[in-house]
Parts: structure tokens; C-alpha cells; sequence
């Protein structure tokens, strides 16, 4: 379905029962992104998967977009689902969204879990963004897409599982220029590890031992910011863990989704 939100239409999808959950994927993909997640999610929990302003079938409006912006899309799509409280998950991307709900709405978000992500970037990453910015306006998406996998997947992982990488390739592909540049530029200026201490949702910090777009590093920095956090770092996965090593991410999420 397609709810107005914050000035665009946002695609998402409802399934499963229990209490609610929303899941926030990467760049570059869509909620399509969980799919090894459902199954177990959806037996225990209302899953609401949305696609980010500029992804999949949500409007992709062009300019810069910022987290703020970005915040109150999905606090508006909240408000308008009428759904007061949820836990809430997000990769990459998704996670940085999270870490910003979790300070402007702490009173919205139940349980939050921050998979492959970081609340900063550091400076040596700005060329990086604005070559990758430059290449998809000039060029469009398709050069992006091969080194982003090779970032995204461990190359065994990638070498055994070719379907996977055109699913995912074909999203990275798709994915609107004005989308891509508008969050890649939010993503580059992302800076919030010295507010975290703000965050009172109990956390669970998630990441690849592997991951080259978010290193271990990055996601020690967040546990070690947020009041309480646990960090549990999965063996033998990069960038998207929930995908390369789904049982084991799946495992950690619903564990600590549920415990008492």
C-alpha cells in the first residue's frame, strides 16, 4: 500500500501479528531487503516494511534529503498506520534512521536494533560519496552496482550464491538517480555518536565481522555510546548480515525482541 506522509507517498506492507515491528533496509535496496526475516518475524510480530523516501515505491523527490527529513516520513507514516509504539530495525542506512527516531521520538520506539551501521562518518569518507554521487548522475546506477556488492557480501558468499546477487544487484540497478543522491548525501553528513547517550530504548548493536561499508569499528562506537547497548558482532558476513548469515542474525533479532 502507499500512505501520504511528510509530503510523499510511502510504500509499505503489514504482515504477520503480535506486537509491531518496523524494518528499515539499506541503500540501495527496498523492504524486499528482509525477506530471510519474515518467516520468523512474522510469527511473533505485525511487521511493517517501508521503503525510504527515494527507494523502491516510495517517491523519490530529487534534491538533497537529510535525516530529519527522513524522520519524519516515517513518523508520519506512523502516525497515519496509527500505530503509537514499535520496536524497530534497521541495516545500514535503515540503522542511522533508527538512531535519529530513537532521539526525536524516544517515546515512539520499543526495542531497537542497529545492524551494520554507524552514527558518523568520518571525513576521509567524503570523497568517496561524492565520486559515487557523481558516477550515479552522470552515468546512472549500473557502474555502482558491481563494487557495491563486492562490498556488500563476502566473496565466498558471493561466489556460491549468484541468484542472490542479481536480486540484489537488480535492486541497486533500479534504484531511482534522485533517490540514490538525495540519501547518499544524508548519509555523508550523518553525525550523531556524541547524542546517543539520549537514547533510552534498550539497543542491540549488529555487525558483520566482515563488513567493509561499516566496519566492526563503527558499530563498537555506537554500543559504547548508547546507555546499556550490546554489541554482537556475526562471523563470516559484510555489510547486509541479515542476508549472508540469515539464521544467525535471525537468532540474535528475535532473542533479544522477546526476552523478558
Amino acid at each position: 500500500m502507499r500512505i501520504r506522509s511528510n509530503g510523499i507517498d510511502i510504500h509499505c506492507e503489514i504482515s504477520g501479528s503480535g506486537p509491531w515491528l518496523t524494518l528499515s533496509h539499506s541503500l540501495c535496496c527496498d523492504g524486499s531487503m528482509w525477506a530471510p526475516q519474515m518467516a520468523a518475524l512474522e510469527a511473533r510480530f505485525t511487521v511493517l516494511r517501508f521503503d525510504t523516501r527515494g527507494h523502491g515505491g516510495s517517491d523519490a523527490p530529487a534534491g538533497a534529503y537529510s535525516f530529519e527529513q527522513l524522520t519524519d516520513d516515517v513518523l508520519g507514516l506512523l502516525d497515519a498506520l496509527q500505530i503509537e509504539r514499535t520496536h524497530f530495525c534497521g541495516l545500514s542506512m535503515g540503522g542511522m534512521l533508527g538512531q535519529h527516531l530513537a532521539l526525536k521520538a524516544p517515546q515512539r520506539i520499543g526495542r531497537l536494533v542497529l545492524a551494520d551501521t554507524t552514527s558518523r562518518m568520518p571525513a576521509e569518507a567524503a570523497p568517496l560519496w561524492a565520486e559515487r554521487i557523481r558516477i550515479a548522475t552522470e552515468q546512472g546506477m549500473a557502474p555502482l552496482v558491481q563494487p557495491t556488492l563486492e562490498r556488500w557480501f563476502t566473496a565466498p558468499y558471493r561466489a556460491a550464491h549468484p541468484e542472490v546477487m542479481a536480486n540484489i544487484g537488480a535492486l541497486i540497478r533500479s534504484t531511482p538517480i534522485a533517490g540514490y543522491v538525495g540519501c547518499a548525501q544524508a548519509i555523508a553528513r550523518i553525525d550523531v555518536t556524541d547524542r546517543l547517550h539520549g537514547v533510552k530504548a534498550p539497543t542491540l548493536v549488529i555487525v558483520g565481522s566482515d563488513d567493509l561499508g561499516t566496519p566492526p569499528a563503527m558499530s563498537e562506537a555506537i554500543a559504547a555510546a548508547i546507555p546499556g547497548a550490546r554489541l554482537e558482532v556475526i562471523a563470516d558476513a559484510s555489510h547486509l548480515s541479515n542476508i549472508e548469515q540469515a539464521q544467525a542474525f535471525n537468532t540474535l533479532l528475535l532473542d533479544f525482541l522477546t526476552e523478558k
